[in-house]
């Protein structure tokens, strides 16, 4: 095991910002990271123009927040670079409405590479292809960045077909202040598969799901619904927050004795190698992004369907009830 990285992070001092001057970015969407993309380069002194259809109910943000719009065609007509921060399940649509904008040494850029990498979009061969994902939601891309500070994020590039694709990136990741606290270069497949995998099995997937079967298991045995609430969902927030500080160590040395010794030795047993392992290929070999874009090619019947029993779950009503009654539940973030 070695002590250094295994991969390449960037600061500000290796930006150039030049590599932005005298172009325009067209940010396509305006939710989470759209918001926060465009304000910080504007803020940053790039020009910025925001694509959206005319109909959208974002284009009065937009304008209140004292930036362009026009339709996605048009916002790409006028950019050199095109920044997809459309839903995954949108872009493809979008991209119809650019791709005749695209020009020999355009740049079409992304936050995740899930359509370039499953080839639900095909690029031209002579625009740049890159990406600049900050590892944050976007709210948070803009919080810090005002504070002077910034999150995280990653960088690839698809297709160079400049030269300059590489430092471009840099320069637009420094722009929307990630370089402020570190990007890490990657991969189209690597980020995607990773992301994909990291979601399912351990960030959305695995943390709601063993938190449910928990409160279920307690109140099944009789424990009243507040104490199992509390136990499996409440107080997991301590325990990240102590990971995310300190590591696992950091955590263990917290908490007890008693919570250390038992939950290294009984935490393997509620984990499935196996299953993680099947979730992994799945994302690997196209099944999942397959079983995704034919649940939003026929209405999304599956997902609704899930989700809508989700909502109903118990520990969502006694949750809601509990969050009412302290003072935690009107906590500002």
């Amino acid at each position: 095991m070695t002590d250094e990285f295994t991969t390449t992070v960037y600061y500000d001092d290796d930006a150039d910002e030049s590599y932005l001057e005298d172009k325009t970015v067209a940010v396509l969407g305006y939710g989470s990271q759209g918001h926060a993309h465009a304000q910080n380069l504007d803020d940053s002194g790039v020009d910025v123009i925001v694509g959206l259809k005319e109909d959208s109910s974002s284009r009065a943000a937009v304008e209140a927040d004292g930036l362009r719009v026009g339709t996605p065609a048009e916002a790409a007509a006028e950019a050199q670079i095109m920044v997809m921060l459309v839903p995954d399940t949108i872009q493809p649509a979008v991209y119809d409405e650019i791709e005749p904008e695209l020009e020999e040494g355009d740049t079409l850029q992304f936050a995740h590479g899930f359509n370039i990498h499953y080839n639900q979009i095909d690029p031209p061969e002579h625009v740049d292809v890159t990406m600049v994902a900050p590892k944050s939601p976007g709210h948070l891309v803009r919080r810090t960045y005002k504070r002077g500070e910034g999150t995280p994020g990653l960088l690839a590039v698809y297709q160079n077909a400049t030269g300059e694709a590489h430092e471009e990136g840099l320069s637009y990741a420094k722009a929307i202040g990630c370089t402020r606290a570190g990007v890490i270069e990657t991969s189209f497949q690597e980020e995607t598969e990773t992301d994909l995998f990291g979601e399912q099995a351990v960030l959305c997937g695995g943390v709601t799901e063993m938190v449910k079967v928990g409160f279920e298991t307690l109140v099944d045995a009789g424990y009243s619904p507040e104490m199992a609430y509390f136990e499996c969902l409440n107080e997991l927030k301590l325990i990240v927050d102590l990971m995310y500080e300190g590591g696992h160590m950091g955590m263990w040395n917290s908490v007890s004795d008693t919570a250390e010794y038992g939950g290294l030795t009984r935490g393997e047993e509620v984990i499935n190698r196996e299953g993680m392992e099947k979730i992994l290929k799945e994302v690997q070999n196209g099944e999942f992004a397959r079983e995704w874009i034919s649940e939003n090619q026929t209405n999304r019947p599956s997902y609704t369907q899930i989700r809508n029993a989700e909502q109903n779950h118990e520990i969502e009503i006694v949750g809601e009830r509990l969050r009412d009654l302290f003072a935690w539940g009107d906590a500002e973030e």
